[in-house]
Order: C-alpha cells, then structure tokens, then sequence
C-alpha cells in the first residue's frame, strides 16, 4: 500500500519542505517543550527546593497524591484552581510554575564590527581577539572569536584548554600547530582538534591573518 496514500497535497508539500531543510546534523532532537511538562518539571523543582515529599505538597495543595504525581510527570493538565492551590502551599506566585516554559533560549547577536575585544594570552604580541557572541544557560559553552593576527604578530604555540576548537581561515596564511603536527592554513581551510593539547599559530605569512575560531567546552559545575 502507498503510505501517502492518506495525506492530502498540502500535506505532502509540507513534509517535503522538511525534508528539504533537514540539517544532516547527528544531534539529537530537542526536547518537547509542551506546557504540562514544563508546569510538572518546575512544581517538582519547587517542591524538592523545599524538601518537600509529594504527600506533604499534596496535602496541603488539598489535592490527592497520584494527582499530584501525574501533574509532575505532565500528564494531566491541571486546571487554573488546581495551580493556585498548589503555588499557594509552595508559597510562591503563580506565575513562576511557568518559568521553565517562559523562558527564552538563548540568542546572542553581535552586528559587524561590534563584537568585544577580549585580552588573552597573545594579545600583547599582536594577537586579537573578537569574541562574537556568548550563551548564558546550558551544560555546554560555546566561544566564537573573530581573530587577527596583526602583521607584527609573533608566533605562539602553547595555548592550552579544555574542550575542541574549530578554525576556519578567512584571510591571509598561517602555519598552524597542533601537537606534534603542523597545518598550513590558508583561506577556506578548516581545523578542528582537541585543545587540551599545546597549540597556535607557529609561523604567519606577509600581512595581516584573520581567521574564526570557535571553542567548545563543558560548563563548570563548582
């Protein structure tokens, strides 16, 4: 059997506009932001803040425990009364049971030519930084620098951090170190490593070298 069979035309158009627009990417898909689950996520949240069971939050919100169980779980949508009640015996508004869903992804935009300077290790030789953007929330924090190397710039091959760097030539010539391994990078090429290792640019053409580099590493939990 065809198994378009059922899908009206519109239908059909859109699955393949979704298709079209399919990343490749190997990520996983983002979370379901529905609203019951957000609402239970932040009422269980709540309630663990204030070492509270959930016999104890559903006695006094006078609702049943499996009520509150399938309310944190997102099961149920629980309905306006049943919220007060609830906020109430937290002691909390009412509006901040719907903060997890409210909350807005982070967006960071920087226009041309206004991203912050940055001082790092090299600057003082001739290196600059241009950091272009920044992420507030998350387990992971991503760092992209427009960087260039000023036609006095010295060679520098002992940066070390933690996480990966992806470099992507936009100007000029660089010899750039990895480890024991050393890149000629020149305009369109791209170099991703790990960054725990030594590295940097180890010899500079003539002129000034611009380049992206973009460092990934895990948010600190201390």
């Amino acid at each position: 059997m065809d198994t378009d069979e059922h899908l009206q035309p519109d239908d059909l158009d859109q699955e393949r506009v979704e298709d079209a627009f399919r990343t490749g990417s190997s990520a996983p898909a983002a979370p379901e932001r529905s609203l019951e689950r957000a609402l239970g996520n932040q009422i269980r949240l709540l309630r663990r803040q204030q070492d509270l069971s959930v016999a104890d939050l559903a006695s006094a919100a006078g609702i049943s425990n499996g009520m509150l169980s399938k309310i944190e779980n997102g099961g149920i949508s629980p309905s306006l009364a049943t919220l007060q009640a609830i906020s109430n015996a937290l002691q909390v508004p009412l509006s901040s049971l719907f903060a997890s869903f409210e909350e807005r992804q982070d967006c960071s935009y920087v226009p041309a030519g206004q991203g912050v300077t940055i001082e790092r290790r090299g600057t003082k030789v001739g290196h600059v930084y241009e950091l272009l953007g920044h992420v507030l929330r998350g387990d992971v924090v991503v760092e992209p620098y427009l960087i260039t190397l000023r036609e006095n710039a010295a060679p520098h091959t002992s940066f070390v951090h933690g996480g990966v760097e992806f470099i992507y030539m936009l100007k000029g010539e660089v010899q750039y170190r990895h480890g024991a391994q050393s890149y000629r990078l020149r305009e369109g090429d791209a170099l991703l490593f790990d960054s725990s290792a030594p590295h940097g640019p180890e010899r500079l053409s003539e002129g000034e070298t611009v380049y992206l580099s973009i460092i990934v590493y895990a948010r600190s939990q201390s």
